[in-house]
């Protein structure tokens, strides 16, 4: 008979049978069988459930006798037998020992190629297919036979075993939990434990085991997973489980495995969430942080009240809570675009973070979404970027200034993500550049660095270099292109520097030379990060430097006009190597100098550079470019291009030496754009110094353009070609001098459309070669511009009653007339003398100019906005002529106010265009200090902006001068003409004489003055370095022992001096509690300006110090109101006052003796040498003299009672006020106040301008007559009514004061 093949059986050793029995296998017969049987039925019989020693020795038969091949065998009687035998050894062996027993065998699935392993299967296949487990829920142990198990099968299973051993594995586990009553917390704890971070990683197969088996028993398993976190997160009862410790790893894992595993566990974490523990919040927000940010989580769509209460730790009290809310955000952003709306409300919040990291960590949350994709960041986002590039702290600025422009490369240069994309960030690029304007060192030498590796990349080859560069410069915005320019202008300079270094390295070693190369280092060193290292770096630099030839020659290579790109890297590279050694971990000075290498080496413009950009524009011309794809006109990309090539032709003029690139220029030239062709002509004045001597062809087809340019072209194209001539030939003389006769001959009045090139072109040839064409010019002025241009007008104007009109709305005439202006200035400016005395007469005209509101000839003819125009350019060349010396110095103090107070025009635009040109003059030190005092007037401007203009322009001029004397030691002779703080005697002298400032004692009047006085002191007054603050005291005191030097005798102008000068010492006062210190220096005045009074006469004979109480007191006294200084407050009447100056008069008598050493107006002869341009005012005497007037001052400050010293300064407190008290009544004595106007003084019929040419004297009062300057005019009030309240006001005036006005040209 056959038998099924026998399995062997699953012990851990050999089979015991017992005495007598022999082997029982399928190889012997059936009779045998039975007989054997029998004898083993015998021994079960006889044991009992106490013989454990039998029980263990014959455990194995038991389990040989379940086989199949007993079970299953076709004798009856062997069917018999063996159940009798299985009775006996249920009642013998309890079950909870089987099921253990059989457990213990399952450890042999372990090891898959073992022999046996087969065997093992079986058992486990058996067991999983019958569910054999599953009988003992019945047994009170069951319990622990199934952790057992469990644990049993999680410690076995491997990446060795097949699917089936995996699936019996499953559903073994799955049938004890899904048909029990429950998971005991031990059981769970068996199943999870496998979830830990620690255990995931040691067994892989493990954790996807229970993953699995989680996730088939979802629905049975989720109470007791809730009943666990219920008890660790509510309840805190930690001792639970041995897990309790991990519960946040154990959520992250079931939300991974299914959410549905937690949908009574995260309400939970809500209440968690607001906890007061800031550590538990944190672990509670990094939980979630990965729950809301998993890839396919849905979380915060199904669950929103969770989602609102994390969004609201965004703005947790806790640092690391709001740290960590804002990583996750990136992943948020990255995995799930539609939460990006929710999110940006609170990373907006956050990129205000008063923390640093925070703000940094938002920024590359934002940066890193869309470098991934810049469709999950929304402008908005970006736009917290664009913000933090100008963050306080240089980390943040820097991570925003890298994003932004990583994202520019990646999507704008190299168009992953199409046009779209690239137009999504085009501003990038312009804000990059803009960042160029801030003052750190720092943000420009990034800029420096975005631009060279991610906006135009230097390691790309030279066309594709320059075709972004090419392309760049034409999307730029105005300032972004300025900037740029500033870039390169600036990596010049610093180019120039070293040479200048090196130049010097080759002299031989001196003192001078010595001082001369520190002073290279120092402005070196200004151009690079942290200054003071940067010092202490540049000077060990030019140590090697001096003892390394070679690496001075690698340096001379390296800023030469003829290196090349290529050459530079290996120059840089050379450079490097030899600063390597000794190699360090860290090398800050082979940092700093890589700084500095980096800054001077020409990455991006060579020769061949050149040639390049050259081609790319004559594809634009040809029509044949990729314009149109780049998203800029052929006509944009032309004169773009030219405009870079011009700015390149100023820091590389070399590189653009050759015929090709010329005959471009040449094309360009015969271009219709003006603008093109102004360009190209500037290039070759910047670079075409060697045409004349090798281009020879070059220079024959470039003579006859520019004759044709400066006889014919724009102004602007004139004014470059004359001085290209001038520039590139020898025989200039005789080019210009072709171009100067036909133009004077041709000269025409009554076409003035075809005047205004010739006067360009002859004022410019007049200006560069004075020696040749000064003495032609005079006649021309003389005769045709003075006489026949300037003092007749022969249209009528456009009567429409605007201030300011479009340069093509101006009539041909008054653009004439201003490049006639223009033209007397730089026909002076050439000449630089005034032998002739052409100066003063130009300077009467201009000035008569000014009087007369640009109506010179007063026929009414001329328009409202022209009349601006012309205002301007009187202006505007008075200033210029300051800009000289010999022609300053014949400049009156009445030319002088006369030019500042167009700062106060009525026209805005005339306001605005004058304040630049003055800033502009200033900051260059081009314009003597006393023209910073103009800005003083701005005060008065109605316009917010132009008044916030002023003060940027104050700051910057007075941080230039310190800066400037800081860095020049020479400068300290010069500080008369320097030092910011001689700026006040100026404004002082300027408001004293103020068209406004006509009766010194009315409130609003001092209240203007103070305004103005408060406008440049609060800036002057920043910081008290030296002791600035006691120096201006001094100052203030010192001018009120002199006199008017522009009206000595006018005891008005000098009682509104003396009356500026006390309302100055108030405002100083208040400003600064240290000003009343003995001032290391005495001050030096200007006797341009200011006379020394006669010591034999009376102080209050000629001005009263104090102002007479009825006009200042009658408006009620209101306290001071200064930041940082305590108010007093105290009413004072008329008697009380009257008791105050006698009281001051009595102590003045008796202490006439007292010495004030510490008020002093002598100096010494030396520095009036120093200061030509304002010889000093000397004291005989000095300090031995004393004005009665700085002893009364001090008295009323230092000496005396506090009644009485506030009685003092309450003259004084009303012009502090917001406003007047409404409860104040004009002295009886008093005029009413006028209509407030700024303008001329009233006409009258005996002043006509025949008298005026024939030489009459005119009157020069002391109360602002003769001023010729309107009241400042918001742009947007209405031109009608303003022309109706001037007329009133011009009526009031002459009505009042009934002054002639009288002009002298010939004087």
């Amino acid at each position: 008979m056959e038998f099924p093949q026998q399995q062997k059986p699953a012990g851990d050793g050999k089979i015991v049978y017992p005495p007598g029995v022999k082997e029982i296998t399928d190889k012997i017969s059936n009779d045998e069988v039975v007989k054997r049987l029998k004898m083993v039925v015998k021994t079960y019989m006889d044991m009992d459930q106490d013989s454990e020693e039998e029980k263990q020795q014959y455990l194995s038969l038991a389990l040989h006798l379940a086989s199949e091949f007993f079970l299953r065998n076709p004798n009856k009687d062997v069917r018999l037998l063996v159940a009798c035998c299985l009775a006996d050894i249920f009642r013998i062996y309890a079950p909870e020992d089987i099921f253990l027993f059989i457990t213990r065998q399952l450890k042999g699935l372990e090891d898959t190629k073992s022999p046996q392993f087969n065997r093992y299967f079986y058992l486990l296949e058996n067991l999983a297919w019958v569910k054999s487990y599953n009988i003992c829920f019945e047994l009170e142990d069951c319990n622990e036979i199934f952790i057992q198990l469990f644990k049993t099968l999680f410690s076995v299973i491997n990446n060795s075993h097949n699917q089936k051993v995996q699936m019996h594995m499953m559903d073994l586990m799955s049938s004890i939990i899904m048909e029990g009553d429950g998971v005991t917390q031990e059981l769970l704890d068996t199943i999870l434990i496998n979830l830990i971070p620690a255990h995931k990683n040691l067994n892989k197969q493990a954790y996807d085991l229970a993953k699995t088996l989680l996730k088939r028993t979802v629905q049975t398993i989720e109470t007791c997973i809730a009943n666990f976190f219920n008890q660790v997160l509510v309840m805190g009862k930690s001792s639970v489980s041995d897990l309790s410790e991990h519960v946040f790893d154990l959520i992250q894992e079931l939300f991974a495995i299914d959410p549905m595993l937690l949908t009574s566990v995260m309400p939970q974490l809500e209440f968690k969430l607001k906890s007061n523990d800031g550590e538990e919040r944190l672990a509670v927000v990094r939980l979630l942080a990965k729950l809301f940010g998993a890839k396919d989580s849905e979380l915060a769509s199904q669950n929103r009240p969770l989602w609102q209460c994390f969004l609201g730790r965004f703005n947790d009290i806790h640092v690391p809570v709001r740290l960590e809310c804002v990583k996750f955000a990136s992943h948020c952003l990255m995995n799930h675009p539609d939460l990006a709306r929710d999110l940006t409300e609170y990373l907006k919040v956050r990129s205000h973070d008063p923390e640093e990291a925070i703000r940094h960590d938002v920024i590359v949350t934002i940066i890193n979404a869309g470098k991934k994709d810049l469709n999950l960041v929304n402008d908005q986002l970006l736009g917290f970027v664009r913000e933090r590039t100008l963050d306080k702290r240089w980390r943040v600025r820097k991570e925003a200034m890298m994003g932004l422009a990583q994202l520019y490369k990646k999507y704008c240069l190299h168009h992953e993500a199409g046009k779209e994309s690239a137009l999504k960030i085009s501003w990038i690029k312009d804000k990059l550049l803009h960042i160029y304007y801030q003052n750190s060192i720092d943000d420009k030498l990034l800029v420096e660095k975005i631009f060279a590796q991610y906006m135009v990349p230097h390691s790309l080859d030279t066309e594709e270099k320059m075709k972004c560069l090419y392309y760049l410069y034409a999307c730029l915005d105005t300032n972004a292109v300025k900037a740029l320019n500033e870039m390169w202008k600036c990596q010049n300079m610093l180019r120039g520097l070293v040479k200048e270094l090196l130049d010097l390295h080759k002299l031989p070693v001196s003192e001078a030379n010595n001082t001369a190369m520190f002073g290279k280092l120092m402005s070196i060193a200004k151009n690079l990060p942290d200054a003071g290292k940067a010092q202490d770096f540049m000077k060990k630099f030019n140590q090697v430097l001096g003892e390394d030839e070679k690496l001075r020659v690698q340096l001379e290579m390296l800023i030469s006009p003829t290196c090349s790109c290529k050459q530079a890297e290996i120059c840089v590279r050379e450079i490097t190597r030899k600063l390597t050694f000794p190699k360090q971990p860290t090398n800050p000075f082979l940092e700093m100098v890589k700084f500095l290498l980096e800054r001077i080496a020409p990455v991006h413009i060579d020769s061949e550079a050149i040639s390049a950009l050259v081609k790319l524009l004559n594809k634009s011309i040809e029509g044949t470019a990729d314009d149109d794809e780049e998203g800029v006109t052929p006509d944009t990309a032309i004169r773009s291009g030219l405009e870079l090539l011009k700015v390149l032709s100023f820091t590389h003029p070399t590189a653009f030496h050759s015929a090709e690139t010329y005959e471009s220029l040449l094309q360009c030239l015969k271009m219709e754009d003006d603008k093109v062709a102004e360009a190209a002509i500037q290039i070759f004045r910047n670079t075409g110094q060697k045409i004349e001597t090798e281009l020879q062809q070059i220079r024959s087809t470039l003579i006859p353009i520019l004759h044709q340019k400066a006889k014919r072209g724009t102004p602007h194209q004139a004014k470059q070609a004359v001085h290209c001539i001038h520039a590139i030939f020898n025989n200039k003389e005789v080019q210009l001098a072709q171009i100067f006769e036909p133009l004077s001959r041709s000269l025409n009045a009554d076409v003035p459309e075809q005047l205004i090139t010739p006067l360009v072109s002859l004022g410019h040839i007049s200006m560069l070669a004075p020696d040749q064409f000064a003495s032609p010019m005079k006649s021309i002025v003389a005769n045709f511009i003075v006489k026949d241009l300037l003092m007749n007008d022969r249209s009528v104007g456009n009567k429409n009653g605007k201030l300011w009109t479009t340069d093509e709305e101006v009539s041909p005439e008054v653009l004439a007339k201003v490049q006639a202006i223009k033209l007397l200035v730089r026909w002076l400016l050439g000449m630089k003398n005034n032998q002739s005395k052409s100066a003063n007469s130009t300077l009467r005209l201009l000035s008569a100019m000014l009087v007369s509101e640009g109506d010179l000839t007063e026929q009414k003819k001329i328009s409202k906005s022209d009349m601006s125009r012309l205002r301007l350019a009187a202006g505007g060349a008075i200033m210029k002529l300051a800009q000289e010396p010999c022609y300053h110095d014949i400049i009156t103090p009445e030319q002088f106010q006369l030019c500042g107070l167009v700062i106060n025009d009525e026209c805005y635009q005339v306001r605005q265009i004058f304040a630049q040109k003055l800033h502009l003059a200033l900051v260059k030190l081009l314009l003597p200090l006393e023209y910073l005092a103009v800005f003083a007037l701005c005060a008065k401007d109605p316009v917010k902006e132009r008044r916030a203009h002023a003060r940027q322009c104050l700051l910057k001029n007075i941080s230039v001068r310190r800066e400037y004397i800081k860095q020049n030691p020479l400068a300290q002779e010069k500080l008369v003409s320097l030092l910011p703080e001689y700026v006040v005697p100026y404004m002082i002298h300027l408001l004293a004489h103020d068209p406004d400032f006509t009766k010194p004692h009315e409130y609003e009047q001092l209240k203007d003055i103070k305004e103005c006085l408060w406008f440049m002191l609060e800036v002057l007054m920043t910081k008290n370095e030296n002791n600035s603050h006691a120096f201006l005291r001094k100052m203030v005191e010192n001018i009120k022992q002199t006199k008017d030097a522009q009206c000595p005798d006018d005891a008005k102008a000098n009682e509104k001096l003396y009356i500026v000068c006390d309302v100055a010492l108030f405002v100083i006062a208040n400003k600064s509690t240290a000003c009343h210190l003995d001032s290391p220096k005495d001050p030096v005045l200007p006797s341009k300006f200011f006379l020394i009074q006669d010591k034999a006469i009376h102080i209050y004979k000629h001005t009263p110090s104090i102002p007479k109480p009825a006009p200042v007191l009658g408006a009620v006294n209101k306290p001071l109101t200064v930041p940082g200084r305590r108010i007093f407050t105290k009413t004072t009447t008329a008697s009380d006052t009257s008791h105050t100056y006698s009281y001051i008069y009595k102590h003045i008598k008796k202490t006439k003796h007292i010495s004030t050493d510490n008020v002093a107006t002598e100096s010494s002869e030396s520095r009036a040498q120093e200061n030509n341009e304002n010889p000093v005012i000397k004291n005989d005497e000095g300090k031995k003299v004393r004005s009665e007037r700085t002893t009364r001052y001090q008295l009323e400050l230092h000496m005396l009672q506090p009644k009485a010293l506030f009685s003092v300064l309450s003259l004084f407190v009303t012009i502090f006020q917001e406003e007047p008290s409404q409860n104040v009544t004009p002295d009886a004595g008093t005029e009413a106040s006028p209509v407030k106007r700024r303008g001329r003084p009233p006409k009258t019929a005996a002043a006509p301008l025949a008298a005026e040419k024939e030489g009459a004297a005119a009157p020069t009062g002391g109360g602002g007559a003769g001023r010729g300057r309107k009241r400042a005019a918001d742009p947007n009030s209405n031109p009608s009514a303003e022309s109706i309240n001037i007329k009133m006001s011009k009526q009031q005036q002459q009505n009042d004061e009934g002054t002639k006005r009288q002009i002298d040209l010939q004087r």
